[in-house]
């Protein structure tokens, strides 16, 4: 799969609903339910990053949520890749690139989000035909003002920011016009999750899935 291709899928994902929820499980246990909350709620693109053991497990889970299109966040290297892909990962997500995880995923058929944080490194991207990418830690590297400023040198390029995004600032990063969706943890606070609160789960979905854009 090209990067241009990986692209493609990628702007589909982000066209389905203006938040992408990033998740970190550490039960796989909850991951059917969390799915099922997330997707009732109107948000059927989810990442799950592989920050724990139980990731894997919970990919495979939430795989067989109807409606529910799974994905795999911090992708570091090609094992991750793999690992991701043979667990049921329909797209990956990455905090950089390198060329290594880039040719992995060519060569897995995975569509990739790979992140950027600089000018450089959006054109870097570019170069190699990424013109859907992750801008990442979006917050602590300026904002949605940073992010807003690449629009005009590098119009071609569309972002789904993440890292410290919640509900107050998700708006100022979707009014942006390179900006697809954003992706935010804050839609399965980990003590409702915990809690099996799925209700609340997906009241919080269903708020986050109205954002305009």
């Amino acid at each position: 799969m090209t990067p241009a291709e990986q692209s493609r899928h990628a702007a589909d994902l982000c066209a389905l609903a203006p938040v992408v929820p990033v998740l970190v499980i550490d039960d796989a246990g909850t991951a059917a339910d969390l799915a099922r909350a997330l997707v009732a709620g109107g948000l059927p693109a989810l990442e799950v990053t592989l920050r724990t053991p139980a990731a894997l497990d919970a990919i495979r889970a939430m795989a067989e949520v109807p409606g529910g299109i799974v994905g795999a966040g911090t992708l570091l290297t090609p094992a991750d890749v793999k690992a991701a892909k043979a667990a049921g990962a329909r797209f990956g997500v990455s905090p950089g690139a390198t060329d290594r995880l880039l040719d992995a995923c060519a060569e897995e058929g995975l569509p990739l989000l790979p992140g950027a944080a600089t000018a450089s490194e959006v054109m870097a991207l570019l170069e190699r035909g990424y013109t859907v990418q992750k801008f990442f830690p979006a917050e602590a590297i300026g904002g949605a003002k940073a992010l807003g400023s690449l629009a005009s040198p590098l119009p071609q390029v569309r972002f789904c920011p993440t890292g410290g995004i919640g509900l107050a600032s998700a708006p100022q990063y979707l009014s942006l016009a390179n900006v697809m969706c954003v992706g935010g943890s804050w839609v399965a606070p980990k003590d409702r999750v915990a809690a099996g609160d799925w209700p609340a789960i997906e009241a919080l979905a269903r708020e986050a899935s109205r954002l305009q854009r």
